[in-house]
């Protein structure tokens, strides 16, 4: 069911090319199987934590988790404005009032600069996930000249699900206690049988920016 004979075939690819790679990761559930491959197909890889200041503390307990486990080189990456500066003119925090720019100090910005000392960005977006992410390709240009590889786009839930249970890999906690989409604890919200889950509810707002502003137009 899983053939990762592809995968490890682009990834040998780019290695023999000398070009230099990185994955990132927010350390949901459904991040498990590309770290785990990752970890055994291309050792050492950095991987890239968004660290904005605004995760639960069971998300940095899991991240702790599985970086020990795997075996991960973990990298966090923060904003170079402190959380007291990120604020509107009225003294709100940005996440409340503005969520695009909060989105764009905690984490496009920092990843700009991952984007500039690397040369392919393995990552772990997948097509069923969103409207935005059922056009991307395997491979997309992203910009500095870096490359995109999205190994897991064809991939599904159930895949997710049979490879972690597969492979015994664990889940984020927050998942039992009703989260279904996890980001940062200011803009994510628990299911609902009225529909009402995931992150930036009641807001026009469907992506943080990585994999938009990112990506070259």
């Amino acid at each position: 069911m899983f053939d990762l004979d592809p995968i490890k075939r682009r990834l040998d690819s780019y290695h023999e090319r000398g070009l230099r790679l990185f994955t990132t990761s927010s350390f949901q559930t459904h991040s498990l199987p590309l770290l785990h491959i990752l970890s055994r197909l291309s050792p050492g890889i950095p991987v890239f934590f968004l660290n904005t200041g605004y995760h639960f503390p069971e998300t940095l307990a899991f991240k702790d988790q599985v970086v020990r486990q795997l075996g991960l080189n973990l990298v966090e990456l923060r904003s170079e404005i402190p959380k007291i500066h990120q604020k509107d003119a009225q003294g709100r925090l940005l996440f409340a009032s503005d969520p695009d720019y909060c989105c764009q100090l905690n984490k496009v910005r920092p990843m700009e600069q991952a984007l500039l000392t690397h040369d392919v960005w393995v990552n772990g977006v997948r097509a069923d996930q969103s409207d935005t992410r059922k056009r991307f390709h395997e491979e997309e240009p992203a910009k500095h000249g870096v490359t995109r590889y999205h190994p897991m786009l064809a991939w599904t839930s159930r895949m997710v699900h049979e490879y972690r249970k597969a492979h015994g890999l664990p889940a984020n906690p927050l998942e039992e206690k009703g989260y279904l989409s996890i980001g940062c604890e200011p803009c994510t919200k628990k299911f609902t049988l009225d529909g009402r889950d995931g992150r930036w509810f009641g807001m026009n707002k469907t992506e943080c920016g990585l994999n938009t502003d990112l990506v070259e137009k």
